[in-house]
């Protein structure tokens, strides 16, 4: 019961040597039936969804695509993705999560208190959850520094071996790259890029943004740390930003305007979808769910009601 865990003492030998994008020549006749779909449903969004519901129709998560999750430290970007990871797997997408920063056990009882809506869920509640979970989460335990190559190797066994759909990478900066190595973090997101395409999985990953001269503004995929490259060579930018300044003023005790986001996310790229733009919204400390709007209460994300018009689990 609970959770899947990577076992470091999985042999991934096999799986070290680097790839590299085969040179596939296929006569454009093959293409004839794919792009008479194209221009028949192109503009149908595929790929899965974030669990906000405004954010359906904006963005989707294709397979064999990468997104790169960026913001300033601090500023709750590996929170939001748990969030989003919760809702891949309720739509029946495995998810693997690969935290240098955080233990599993904490990743999980964060994303448990979103999943269940609640501060404390009770022990038959997160008993039952963690064993639906076992068929669709996967963790790699390991904290700290990792090599490039044993991370790709970690991504080739689960994409192969486990039939992962979402590989989180939580960060570029915990992969043995120096934030000046710029030529190491081309290689290692041309490598990522590599694997994406060639599984059909999606990975996420996420990169620190630079400080600039406060956290007032959102920063953008030009502020990523690291390579220009990084930007230009993954599908999709999202961006986390929270408003600091009504955080520092609620607890200063002055007055704040509820209709003030807590939380934006900002869509700097996306290579296969159209919007590019900002989303709002506002935080529970309870449940630690980003919601909405400032009325919506935190909801229980595995009641089949919350994904009645989805691919979610039925209970």
């Amino acid at each position: 019961m609970g959770a899947n865990f990577i076992e470091d003492s999985i042999d991934f030998g096999a799986y070290m040597a680097s790839t590299e994008a085969a040179h596939k020549l296929i006569p454009a006749g093959a293409f004839g039936a794919e792009v008479a779909d194209y221009f028949e449903h192109g503009a149908q969004q595929t790929g899965a969804k974030l669990p906000w519901r405004k954010t359906r129709e904006l963005i989707r998560f294709r397979p064999g695509e990468v997104t790169l999750w960026s913001g300033m430290n601090g500023h709750g970007k590996s929170l939001a993705l748990g969030q989003a990871a919760s809702g891949f797997v309720c739509q029946r997408e495995r998810v693997c999560i690969a935290s240098f920063e955080m233990r599993p056990v904490v990743t999980l009882a964060r994303m448990t208190r979103q999943s269940v809506g609640c501060r404390q869920p009770d022990r038959d509640v997160t008993l039952e959850l963690h064993d639906v979970w076992s068929d669709w989460l996967w963790m790699y335990d390991q904290q700290g520094q990792v090599t490039g190559e044993r991370i790709l190797a970690v991504m080739r066994y689960a994409a192969e071996k486990l039939k992962i759909k979402h590989f989180i990478l939580d960060s570029l900066m915990k992969c043995g790259l120096a934030e000046d190595d710029y030529t190491g973090q081309k290689l290692f997101i041309d490598a990522l890029c590599t694997i994406a395409r060639d599984t059909g999985m999606h990975i996420h990953l996420v990169a620190h943004s630079r400080k600039g001269k406060d956290e007032t503004q959102a920063p953008g995929k030009m502020d990523v740390k690291g390579s220009g490259s990084i930007t230009d060579q993954v599908d999709n930018v999202v961006i986390w930003w929270r408003n600091k300044a009504k955080e520092a003023a609620a607890q200063a005790g002055e007055p704040v305007e509820p209709n003030k986001p807590d939380a934006i996310m900002v869509i700097d790229k996306q290579r296969n979808g159209e919007f590019e733009g900002k989303v709002a919204f506002w935080f529970d400390r309870d449940s630690m769910q980003y919601l909405e709007n400032s009325m919506q209460q935190p909801v229980d994300m595995h009641s089949p009601g919350y994904w009645a018009d989805e691919r979610g689990f039925d209970g």
